[in-house]
């Protein structure tokens, strides 16, 4: 008995502690949200750049696209060269076969001869400027396919990048997932509504005030951006159904007409920068965090039109949700 009371006593001891333990493992659900935030947070940045390994592949795609439509034009220029060479040689060993002095002599036609020795000239004349236009035409082949393999290396290096970053993203992603899914039903029910709320308040109630307006490429980009309240962020998306943040500013800019670049990287370094809120204008572009991995629209009364994060739409939020940086006037 004294065994068994022992027993008993350790195992009650041994359920009493992880009763006590159980609640301060798992964390709360706002917890579970502020690390999944964060997740979201890296996953955008690496979201960005690799957009920027994608915008850089198409890039040196094109560029090696136009650099072997050059080779191969450049090619045919070469064996046309070569087959006119050809051509002329032959014509000259044809005339040159016998002296000059007694072809002449024996020649039925002095002046038909004349006229054949003149053109056997010209034909001189122009095979050394042929020889010239075809190394020439060598030295330039030789450079552009130099130049096509260095940036089909490039190419290489920048798809294993891109790869990488996708795995990147997808792995923060997933561990947000994981995390998401230690709560319970009713939690993740109030998640979601929490979300749909900031959505739906964001589309139906935001206040912009009478804040000053940018130019009219501007304001015809945040515009097209307003249509488009309600898409879900996607990483990795440019439109026209779903965007990541950058992606939502570089669609927006493109139905008004102007190109941007397509990272909020590269964006924060495309026009004038304003680094006091109070000056922004409706329209220009707004740029958070040290890194400058996230972009938006200015709306006006302290208000952004950005795509957020996975899991959410583009909507209206306060520019002091996130580090503000600085706007971008284009």
């Amino acid at each position: 008995m004294t065994v068994l009371t022992t027993a008993a006593a350790a195992a009650v001891a041994i359920s009493s502690q992880a009763a006590n333990a159980a609640p301060s493992e798992k964390p709360s659900k706002d917890e579970v949200k502020a690390k999944v935030d964060k997740l979201y947070e890296q996953a955008e940045h690496a979201t960005e750049e690799y957009n920027g390994a994608k915008e850089k592949q198409g890039k040196l795609q094109k560029e090696i696209s136009t650099i072997q439509d050059n080779v191969a034009r450049g090619q045919e220029e070469l064996n046309e060269l070569r087959d006119a060479m050809g051509l002329a040689a032959a014509a000259q060993y044809r005339t040159g076969s016998i002296d000059s002095s007694l072809q002449l002599f024996l020649s039925s036609d002095p002046d038909d001869y004349l006229d054949k020795a003149s053109t056997a000239d010209q034909l001189s004349a122009q095979q050394v400027d042929s020889l010239k236009k075809i190394q020439q035409k060598q030295r330039e082949l030789s450079q552009q396919r130099a130049e096509a393999a260095d940036k089909l290396k490039d190419l290489s290096a920048t798809r294993t990048e891109l790869g990488k970053k996708k795995k990147e993203v997808q792995a923060k992603l997933a561990e947000a997932q994981k995390l998401l899914n230690t709560l319970t039903a009713a939690e993740k029910a109030a998640m979601a509504a929490e979300e749909e709320r900031a959505s739906r308040s964001s589309a139906e109630r935001v206040d912009l005030g009478n804040a000053a307006t940018g130019s009219g490429r501007a304001m015809a980009a945040f515009q097209a951006a307003q249509s488009k309240i309600g898409s879900p962020y996607v990483y990795g998306a440019s439109g026209p159904s779903s965007f990541d943040c950058s992606g939502l500013t570089s669609w927006a800019f493109a139905q008004a007409g102007v190109s941007i670049p397509r990272t909020s990287q590269a964006q924060a370094s495309y026009g004038t920068r304003i680094y006091s809120q109070s000056e922004l204008k409706v329209g220009d572009l707004v740029i958070f965090y040290g890194d400058l991995h996230h972009v938006g629209f200015y709306a006006g009364n302290g208000q952004i039109l950005h795509a957020p994060r996975t899991g959410t739409v583009v909507r209206y939020e306060s520019i002091n949700n996130m580090p503000f940086q600085f706007g971008v006037r284009i």
